[in-house]
């Protein structure tokens, strides 16, 4: 992280982190902080997303930008699910994501970048909806 740590920054790192398991757009945690201002948002996203703390995803049906927090040690050992329905995305079983990593390599000779890869899907509780 930066040393340079504005109150603004700060307050968007806690929020974040709190909402770690959801893909928000910029407009949404600026609606959720609104002592921040806008541009504050974009711009501090923008730093953070550049010092890892901050991961950017594109849901498959729209081309909106999400943002999502990217707790250190946690995103870089696993793949993402993301659910297509609710935003949700969660953290792939580590012991899957070894063999899921491994496989490929071996079988298409491809490195996979476990921090940037995101698998869409429907999650279970959309699913028992059936929405």
């Amino acid at each position: 992280m930066n040393a340079y740590r504005t109150q603004p920054r700060k307050r968007l790192l806690e929020y974040l982190s709190a909402h770690a398991d959801e893909s928000l757009s910029a407009g949404q945690i600026a609606s959720a902080l609104p002592e921040i201002s806008v541009s504050a948002v974009y711009r501090n996203l923008a730093a953070l997303e550049q010092d890892g703390s901050v991961r950017q995803v594109t849901r498959t049906d729209s081309r909106e930008r999400l943002y999502q927090f990217a707790a250190a040690g946690q995103c870089r050992r696993h793949l993402h699910l993301s659910c297509k329905r609710c935003g949700k995305t969660f953290h792939m079983n580590e012991a899957e994501t070894e063999e899921l990593v491994r496989s490929i390599a071996a079988l298409d000779r491809f490195a996979v970048d476990r921090s940037e890869t995101v698998l869409y899907g429907v999650c279970e509780d959309c699913q028992l909806c059936k929405k």
